[in-house]
């Protein structure tokens, strides 16, 4: 069973001013189901079990158990639309899986090691992050909430790749299945520079910009 549950019913009003409607009554959220050997499906969910839902990052990489009116749909979520400004959702996209059919979807990367990584501890370090989540291939049973990195050995002037995530097993990058021309670089711990000297050189410049602009000025009135 699925870590998420979410309950949805039929939506037959459909349209930018009956989703309008169901926005404004605050207690569905308009979405669309489709994929699989079915036709796509207009549906509305319940706001409240869905926001909850989507306060965790797992949510995104998780099948879904759907409930709709009683009939259940396993999927993953395949596109989320946000109010511009406000704390809401607007729309929701869910793709429909089936258990023997492989999925492409963006996995979560997490960093562990970073308190003892050697090169920001010992080396005066900092870590950049490069990419926050990474395509993969796999089965629905196999898919993962998160990928992990491990940086406690990885020392300043170190650059890592898609080919140095130890991916679990029946799961696959989608960029390394092309090719390795498509190892893209994930993280890198770079030299930190040094910052007292930088504001220095800020300071400076500032100074001799505003001497500058004084005499400008003394010029102007005195004409």
């Amino acid at each position: 069973m699925s870590d998420f549950i979410l309950n949805a019913s039929v939506r037959s009003d459909l349209g930018k001013g009956a989703s309008r409607r169901l926005r404004r009554a605050n207690e569905q959220v308009p979405a669309v189901v489709y994929g699989g050997d079915k036709a796509p499906q207009a549906i509305a969910v319940e706001k409240t079990s869905f926001y909850k839902a989507a306060e965790s990052e797992a949510f995104f990489s998780s099948i879904i158990d759907l409930n709709i009116e009683g009939t259940k749909e396993q999927v993953i979520v395949r596109d989320l639309q946000r109010h511009p400004f406000k704390p809401l959702m607007t729309h929701a996209d869910f793709m429909r899986v089936d258990a023997k059919q492989e999925i492409t979807i963006n996995i979560p990367l997490h960093v562990t090691g970073e308190e003892q990584c050697v090169g920001i501890k010992d080396q005066d370090g900092e870590l950049h992050t490069l990419a926050v989540e990474v395509a993969v291939y796999c089965l629905p049973k196999d898919l993962p909430d998160n990928l992990e990195i491990d940086i406690s050995d990885v020392e300043v002037g170190t650059t890592l790749h898609l080919s140095d995530i130890k991916m679990p097993e029946g799961v696959r990058s989608v960029d390394l299945a092309h090719s390795d021309e498509h190892d893209m670089a994930v993280l890198s711990v770079v030299k930190m520079k040094d910052r007292d000297d930088e504001e220095d050189e800020t300071e400076e410049g500032e100074g001799e910009g505003e001497g500058e602009g004084s005499g400008e000025g003394e010029g102007d009135n005195a004409e």
